[in-house]
């Protein structure tokens, strides 16, 4: 599974050792003494972003089409498991990948990355129901849980941390491109024609992604780390999550919360992750490496990007239902809508990125911008009856705001620890990110079941949702809930950020 040598960039590596010992929090690295021309990088950076453009289109495609998935399987209380079944996986795979790139290198992961992808998009679009559905979603996060570590890893192999933001308008427009094709592609294909064709389009775009992948990768230098893999921490991290996952989706709705089995499995849940905890203090070489979590950059700025990222993919998920469920919108007009979410925080990761490069105090702009995103939810929250244009414009407010932390958390961690410690730290903080993700769709969820008082649903003109609008239900009035626990979620995000050190970013010339 180890890549071929490359003796150009191992020479130039300055005879890195495999498995040196060094701490998370190292200031005096040796100097680094290889150098990639720009050409070289860009050539790298290129390979990167269509395999990003598969993981991104497949984070806003699928939201547009569940009230259409929904409809097809008879099945609406166990809908939000199309999403929540990525996401988990997703979560548990990401730290591993960040150790397998340490080891076999990142080119050989990203390949095995996209090809569990492929593997579970197939699964997808062969579905005959909605468990095989959720089980192919689930392999489909096993596979791209891995893309976006590895690619951020990658990144921080080649670049030095106050010259990534000149990358950041190329990545930019990968995501932008997803952004805009995902929510309008997923509805026009819900509304004209069938859901499975969702999943079938990933195979061509993740075909060309691994051809490119396999050939421009082949320039990255190695920094080969030895890592034991923790995969009875991995698990013991799924089985942990999915009871509290599980009684999130079902209380108030299945069951009431008071129930025994939602207290059943709320107390799984915690016993579950008690043992987690025991075992990632006696573990060997832990699922999180707690050298990594020692590092306080690596601490607050996870947490910063965990709460505000996980606010942004519950929204793309919640704010389809609110066009169709409170304006009336058909699922291609909810995905037009959502554009201004998925894309606005765009041009705040490359503003922020590029600040980077050229300001001392990078952290102003972005606590300044989310501060604004908090105002614009609260808003949101004391007056939800919105119409689609404002509704969809004051999303836009709050991703730019939000997508001004990303560059800046991530790049920050990326200077903090040793380079031999990124792929660990990179899947550390995106583990972190997802299972925040995962438990604020379920969260924003059961807010939306507890308000309308039964299982809605997901779409116009079913019988229950139709019941609870003959009710006198104000839907309107319950995504207000929704949008006050994101204002809440970007608080502790931005109280992360204040408190993350701000360190000089090293240059091309220091390691």
């Amino acid at each position: 599974m180890n890549e071929p040598d490359q003796p150009a960039a191992k020479k130039s590596c300055g005879g890195e050792r495999a498995g040196a010992q060094v701490p998370a929090d190292s200031p005096a690295l040796p100097p680094r003494r290889w150098a990639l021309a720009h050409r070289d990088i860009r050539t790298i950076v290129l390979g990167l972003m269509l395999a990003m453009f598969l993981a991104a289109l497949n984070q806003t495609i699928v939201a547009t089409a569940l009230p259409t998935i929904g409809r097809e399987f008879h099945d609406f209380e166990n809908l939000s498991w199309v999403v929540t079944a990525y996401l988990l996986t997703s979560t548990a795979a990401a730290p591993l990948y960040g150790k397998l790139s340490d080891i076999h290198g990142r080119r050989s992961i990203m390949l095995w990355c996209i090809g569990i992808f492929i593997a579970g998009s197939v699964v997808c679009a062969l579905s005959p129901n909605l468990v095989t559905l959720i089980a192919g979603r689930a392999l489909q996060g096993l596979g791209g849980g891995g893309i976006l570590p590895v690619a951020q890893a990658v990144i921080a192999d080649v670049i030095a941390p106050r010259e990534r933001g000149r990358y950041q308008a190329y990545m930019g427009t990968m995501w932008v491109s997803a952004g805009l094709a995902g929510p309008v592609l997923g509805g026009a294909i819900a509304e004209y024609g069938h859901w499975s064709l969702i999943f079938w389009i990933n195979l061509p775009i993740a075909v060309v992604a691994a051809i490119i992948t396999y050939f421009n990768l082949r320039l990255l230098p190695r920094n080969d780390r030895r890592h034991a893999l923790d995969i009875p921490g991995a698990l013991l991290l799924m089985a942990a999550s999915t009871p509290l996952l599980l009684a999130l989706s079902w209380g108030g709705a299945r069951y009431p919360w008071s129930s025994p089995p939602i207290l059943l499995l709320l107390a799984g849940a915690l016993t579950l992750a008690i043992v987690f905890a025991w075992w990632l203090l006696h573990a060997r070489d832990p699922f999180l490496p707690l050298a990594v979590l020692a590092n306080p950059v690596m601490r607050t700025g996870t947490a910063c990007t965990a709460f505000s990222q996980g606010v942004v993919i519950a929204l793309t998920i919640y704010a389809p239902l609110y066009f169709e469920l409170v304006n009336g919108l058909a699922a291609s007009d909810s995905g037009m809508a959502l554009i201004p979410l998925v894309v606005m925080s765009t041009p705040g990761s490359i503003l922020a990125g590029r600040g980077m490069m050229h300001v001392v105090h990078y952290k102003r702009l972005p606590l300044a911008c989310l501060a604004l995103s908090i105002a614009t939810l609260a808003y949101l929250a004391w007056r939800p009856a919105q119409s689609p244009l404002a509704l969809a414009l004051l999303l836009s407010v709050v991703a730019f705001g939000i997508g001004t932390t990303y560059p800046t958390a991530t790049t920050s961690i990326q200077n903090a620890v040793s380079r031999y410690q990124v792929g660990a730290a990179m899947g550390t903080m995106n583990f972190f990110r997802a299972l925040v993700a995962t438990f604020l769709v379920a969260g924003f969820g059961a807010i939306l079941l507890a308000g309308i008082g039964v299982a809605p649903e997901r779409g116009l003109g079913g019988g229950r949702m139709t019941a609870a609008l003959a009710a006198g239900v104000d839907l309107a009035g319950v995504f207000r809930w929704i949008f006050a626990a994101g204002a809440f979620m970007l608080v502790l995000s931005l109280i992360a950020l204040m408190r993350m050190e701000e360190r000089p970013l090293r240059g091309s010339g220091e390691g």
